[in-house]
């Protein structure tokens, strides 16, 4: 039902954590960015901004043609409304979710990547870019713990959206120089998501690609 345009990424961990959990059929079809796949003009028909992860679901629920997606957010909140699943109906809870799902899209994510970038990948150490997004990538680990104090999940009571969004990212800590014991809440939360059935299976995909 669903073509899944992936690479073994954090972005790309969102979609299949989503799609074994709401145990939907899809198919990976590999993207290899290191050698410019996501280039393609095929690729780029389905994701403009050459980016992965895209979907093209082969059953929309308009009965239509197959429908192109791109974003991460915005495929794990389609494939939520499709499904009915991991995303609240209940007005708060549900709007929780979603700031929760934002703030992973705009902060979490793109901050935590200039920091493995100017760690790791940067052709020279740039000490005020390594500063910088190590002071930064604290202080939304801060924020998220004080979230994960006050309730289970980020979005309140019930696993969602949010918590499949940010939990791949919070998975590569240790590329980040974060000690996760100095964060409870989340080191909890992260436990909890990481041995969840779904989960497992999800990350198992990196092993069959």
């Amino acid at each position: 039902m669903i073509d899944l345009y992936y690479a073994p990424t954090p972005n790309g961990h969102k979609i299949t954590l989503f799609l074994e959990e709401a145990e939907l059929d899809y198919r990976i079809i590999r993207v290899d960015i290191s050698k410019g796949d996501q280039f393609s003009p095929l690729f780029l028909a389905i994701s403009p901004n050459n980016k992965i992860p895209a979907i093209i679901d082969n059953q929309p629920v308009d009965g239509g043609r197959p429908l192109s997606l791109f974003e991460s957010g915005e495929i794990l909140l389609y494939l939520a409304e499709k499904t009915g699943k991991l995303l609240s109906g209940e007005l708060r809870e549900r709007h929780h979710t979603l700031q929760w799902l934002f703030w992973q899209a705009s902060g979490l994510g793109p901050m935590l990547g200039q920091n493995h970038h100017f760690t790791a990948y940067a052709p020279q150490p740039i000490p005020y870019a390594i500063e910088r997004y190590q002071v930064e990538t604290q202080r939304l680990y801060d924020v998220l713990n004080r979230r994960l104090e006050k309730t289970p999940w980020l979005g309140g009571d019930h696993y969602s959206i949010a918590d499949i969004a940010c939990w791949p990212w919070v998975n590569t800590h240790e590329k980040h120089r974060i000690d996760l014991s100095a964060y409870p809440a989340v080191n909890n939360w992260f436990e909890r998501i990481r041995t969840r059935p779904a989960t497992e299976r999800a990350m198992q995909k990196i092993q069959q690609i």
